[in-house]
């Protein structure tokens, strides 16, 4: 029911100020049944309160940070999610990775989700390619999903998507690439090993053409990524792991748009020259090999 007060001679309280209007709203959640939304809707307040009272916005400032986000929410759509670019470029979302996923000793480190992973990725055989447009360089990837004890963990299933030799996911160019190109959802055998041929991805710029784009720009800030490949490994009784895997010797390794580049997750995407292994593989010669242990942390 409404709490509609009409009684003309209650007491009017103080005045709300500048001085009061912090501990008013922070007050105002008091009763909120859900203990933890309560602590983070204050803090967020008094965050923003803080920002608020630190800069001394105009009120076309205001206006202009209001129509910003409410572009970025129209900016959204089924394949792309332009909050997860926003919270990615300033650096939340590496952040709250880091939080929720402080490193055990031995585990593979926890890099950012991206925008990127809005779609399911098909179920393939281990082998399979996941480049179905043919792209200029192979790469074959081999690798292990292991508890940080060593132990290979049969059944573990590994989602892998990266963009294009060009730099651009599936959903990015519908017109180009078929749908779940560079992408594929494999599962380890009895010695927890996965493996596949992709093409050797690029570094790409993250999308400019919209608010989160006009932010970069306003900052002078460049909007590329290092050449990547992004993984979620999942097993039974363990605590799943997202993260990338970087190309070493890829452009902009020591400025990511996103902050999510850790050294431990960098790695060779060695060339090989070697006809008869490329026969074995079936690829062609010559080829990149990467090797890609996943280790992940019991729950």
């Amino acid at each position: 029911m409404t709490d509609v007060r009409t009684d003309a001679s209650a007491v009017v309280p103080e005045d709300i100020t500048e001085e009061t209007v912090t501990d008013a709203t922070v007050a105002s959640f008091a009763a909120t049944p859900d203990t933890r939304l309560r602590d983070l809707l204050s803090a967020v307040v008094r965050g923003l309160h803080a920002a608020v009272r630190e800069v001394e916005p105009t009120i076309a400032e205001w206006e202009a940070a209001v129509d910003f986000l409410t572009r970025t929410g129209q900016k959204c759509d089924d394949v792309r999610q332009e909050f997860v670019l926003l919270s990615d470029v300033l650096g939340v979302s590496a952040l709250v990775e880091n939080i929720n996923h402080r490193k055990v000793a031995g585990a593979t480190e926890a890099t950012v989700l991206g925008p990127f992973h809005m779609t399911t990725s098909p179920a393939r055989e281990n082998g399979d390619s996941i480049d179905e447009v043919g792209g200029r360089e192979t790469c074959v990837v081999t690798g292990r999903v292991l508890s940080v004890s060593g132990e290979p963990l049969t059944g573990a299933t590994v989602d892998v998507w990266q963009a294009d030799e060009n730099g651009f996911y599936d959903v990015q160019q519908p017109d180009v690439q078929p749908p779940g190109n560079g992408r594929g959802l494999f599962t380890t055998d009895a010695e927890g090993r996965f493996w596949f041929t992709t093409v050797v991805p690029a570094h790409y710029p993250i999308p400019t053409d919209g608010p989160v784009g006009e932010l970069l720009t306003a900052t002078a800030r460049h909007p590329f990524r290092p050449a990547h490949i992004h993984f979620i490994a999942e097993a039974a009784g363990h605590v799943p792991v997202t993260t990338h895997i970087f190309v070493a010797g890829s452009p902009y390794l020591d400025a990511d748009a996103v902050f999510a580049v850790k050294r431990s997750l960098v790695r060779d995407f060695a060339p090989v020259d070697d006809p008869e292994e490329a026969a074995r593989l079936g690829v062609a010669n010559p080829f990149r090999r990467a090797v890609i242990d996943l280790v992940v942390q019991p729950t």
